[in-house]
């Protein structure tokens, strides 16, 4: 590295002609370590991030030069300022040098430092510019910082709704933690002054909106004045004049306090938006789920997302942006941009926010970076990281493999830094933040429901097999996703006939075509071997070969029925196939012939797959039949991975999108009998089980064998939860009458 890069941040420098033109994009690794009582959950360990060094080395191939790195106050000195722990800081630190990635270092995210300090103790932020100096005198080349991330959130998470240490539930406490975070991040910036003179200072913040019902816009105006509170603490600006400040001296804080905090403006300000970020405030709490239901003291009301509850959404990037440069007229970037969702709608969301940089840089408004946040995605913030329940939502990299695996968003970072482009035909549509299904019930337009997406002249998704279970659920997801399809019939395409499958790819020119159609009766392909073959293995060779002349990108099915079942345990990708049928054996060599052919396809293996819609899966049978209080036998000896359909649609979804190739497992974790199957599931639904009566395959009569154990596992992934947890979304699914909304996850 030459010394102009050592000592130089590029995006703090003065910008040049082309810097005007677009923003660049930063990376962040999720990096929270928050202390729940006495517990420390830290998001490094949680993505693997802390054990593999080579992430950076992916980093920086996606054109990344600049990173939120944390070198955080609790890991360092986790006992005491006196002990400290480099190796971890100085090996990153320094690798990121060598790459050339310039850090933006964190000294505290979302934390409230070790055990011998807290968000309220008096000496916190003393104890916090101690642990900056010893940061700044071991890293003198270091100009960015951002010696702690969200100070209003964490005061908010920690003091006033008790999900984080210290666990305050109340005003006072709130503003003790907001009044110190931004003390230690004045006195922080001037221990590493002393050291560094030109360090620079970014301060993140969730500048939120709130929204309202007439009778409550008194709480949405509070709500939208303190949003700006910490910002306008570090820039002096909470004085008697300030909207809040009686508020403040109410609640505790001295009016010397307040008068002490100034001088310690940003030099960026970075703002972290989320499509939850912004609230609605309805005292007609009837129309909301309880989990919504809250108040503050004087009125009770609902405190829903505004993407759920407002016709008119979110207020988007560029207005969040515009209002902090308009407000603090300081350089603004967004320094986390994710969601938790489909692989398309977290594109969508970022090139969203790209687009919002872009359109407000060409205008003059100086927006520093878009920021790929979490490049290695999150755990557990479904519940805000109070528990660790092992909920993963991918990021850049999906860390669900034995080495992070690139995804759609991998290829939209690095076009982005070596294009300033990315095109899709899955972004032909917008957000489901930005369509009127994503609402409550009463706040949808009258007539959404005969609105239909306009995708142009967008490339569509062949579906083929339009008449099947897995065709039919394609097409229901696709819909749900907001993915431009076409559902074809056997009469409209006979995958069989070459001249049939080009002719049709001709005309609609998709990207891809997801082949669901097939012969699927396994005893009746045991006296159909012919017309088992022509489906199942001639079909999908025709249609690769079509897929592959013309560039389309293809995925195809396979079963767990191309197995023998005597390995004893879990088949994974990689193990030889010894199918004991016709049906398995047609599966086979459709796999064998269609990835000769064409190396790109995608072949998904999986295994008895059940859905809320179609009332034929075995699940649903026989609940049907207990329910009428008929007996059901059911094999005892028959070893199966249930998979559950949405599950195994979107993940296939995701996964074309992320151009994978190859074979593919892909089904619920767990390994089972049918038997048992059903006792769990009869269990679930709370019925009696009495009629359940376990049998050997053989009293069944089957025409064709069966493998005693074709339990799929993967040594590619861990994409699917378990099988309990599908069913539990199987039942609510269909309790709730609600599948359309609650396939799409996030938000």
């Amino acid at each position: 590295m030459n010394k102009e890069t050592e000592h130089a941040c590029p995006i703090l420098s003065s910008p040049s002609i082309g810097y005007h033109l677009r923003p660049e994009i930063w990376g962040g690794v999720e990096c929270t370590v928050n202390r729940v009582r006495d517990t420390f959950h830290n998001q490094l360990l949680a993505t693997g991030h802390w054990h593999r060094a080579d992430d950076l080395e992916r980093f920086a191939s996606l054109g990344i030069r600049t990173m939120r790195y944390p070198i955080l106050w609790e890991l360092v000195s986790p006992d005491s300022l006196d002990t400290r722990d480099w190796r971890w800081t100085d090996e990153r630190l320094a690798q990121m040098k060598s790459l050339g990635i310039t850090p933006i270092a964190g000294l505290l995210h979302h934390g409230s430092g070790p055990t011998y300090t807290s968000l309220v103790d008096p000496a916190f932020p003393r104890k916090l510019a101690r642990f900056a100096q010893l940061v700044a005198e071991r890293y003198p080349w270091l100009e960015t910082f951002t010696p702690i991330n969200e100070p209003l959130t964490t005061a908010r998470f920690s003091g006033m709704y008790g999900h984080w240490f210290p666990h305050g539930c109340d005003c006072s406490t709130f503003i003790r933690a907001i009044i110190l975070q931004c003390k230690a991040i004045g006195a922080a910036m001037a221990a590493i002054r002393q050291v560094i003179p030109q360090a620079k200072l970014i301060v993140t913040e969730d500048i939120s909106r709130s929204y309202s019902t007439d009778m409550l816009r008194y709480q949405a105006d509070f709500e939208n004045e303190r949003r700006w509170l910490s910002l306008d603490l570090l820039a002096g600006r909470v004085n008697h004049h300030h909207p809040l400040y009686s508020w403040l001296t109410g609640c505790g804080a001295t009016e010397a306090e307040l008068d002490s905090l100034s001088g310690c403006e940003p030099d960026v300000i970075g703002i972290n938006y989320y499509l939850t970020s912004d609230r609605m405030l309805d005292e007609r709490m009837h129309l909301y789920p309880k989990r919504y239901h809250g108040g503050n003291g004087r009125q009770d009301y609902a405190d829903a997302e505004a993407v759920r509850a407002s016709p008119d959404g979110i207020q988007g990037h560029h207005v969040v942006l515009r209002e902090a440069w308009q407000r603090y007229a300081k350089p603004v970037a967004i320094t986390e941009a994710h969601i938790s969702c489909t692989r398309e709608e977290q594109v969508r969301w970022f090139m969203e926010a790209w687009q919002a940089g872009l359109d407000l840089c060409r205008e003059g408004v100086p927006v520093r970076a878009v920021t790929a946040w979490s490049l290695l995605g999150a755990c557990d913030w479904n519940t805000l990281v109070t528990s660790e329940n092992n909920h993963y939502e991918p990021g850049v990299y999906d860390v669900r493999a034995p080495v992070p695996r690139p995804t759609m968003l991998t290829r939209m970072i690095r076009e982005l830094n070596e294009k300033g482009t990315f095109h899709h035909p899955s972004l032909n549509a917008p957000g489901w933040w930005r369509r009127p299904e994503r609402l409550f019930a009463h706040c949808r337009p009258k007539h959404h429901d005969s609105e239909e997406l306009e995708y142009g002249n967008s490339q569509p998704l062949l579906i083929i097999g339009s008449s099947g279970t897995l065709g039919k659920g394609f097409g229901r997801i696709c819909t749900t996703r907001g993915l431009h399809h076409h559902l074809l019939t056997r009469q409209q395409v006979d995958i069989t006939d070459s001249a049939s499958v080009t002719a049709t790819l001709r005309k609609y020119r998709p990207w891809a075509v997801v082949n669901a159609a097939g012969f699927v009766r396994v005893d009746d392909a045991e006296d159909n071997l012919r017309q088992c073959f022509k489906e199942n293995t001639i079909g999908p060779l025709k249609l690769a070969a079509a897929c592959k002349a013309l560039g389309v990108r293809l995925v195809t099915f396979s079963s767990d029925l191309v197995f023998d079942g005597t390995k004893g345990r879990g088949y994974h990708e990689q193990d030889a196939v010894g199918p004991l049928n016709v049906y398995g054996l047609s599966k086979a060599e459709a796999e064998r012939h269609v990835l000769a052919l064409m190396k790109e396809a995608l072949v998904i293996r999986t295994s008895a797959f059940f859905g809320p819609w179609d009332r034929y899966n075995f699940i649903t049978s026989t609940l049907g039949a207990l329910a009428r209080g008929e007996k059901v036998q059911i094999a005892d000896d028959l070893i199966i991975s249930p998979t559950y359909l949405p599950d195994l649609i979107n993940t296939a979804l995701d996964l074309l999108l992320d151009e994978e190739s190859g074979i593919w497992h892909i089904s619920n974790s767990g390994a089972l009998s049918w038997a048992e199957l059903a006792y769990s599931s009869a269990t679930m639904a709370g019925m009696d089980t009495d009629g359940i009566i376990c049998c050997r395959s053989n009293q069944f009569g089957y025409r064709a064998r069966r493998p005693r154990n074709s339990t799929l596992t993967s040594e590619l992934h861990n994409l699917l939860p378990t099988y309990e947890d599908a069913l539990g979304r199987y039942f609510e699914e269909i309790l709730t009458d609600a599948s359309s909304e609650a396939v799409v996850a996030g938000g």
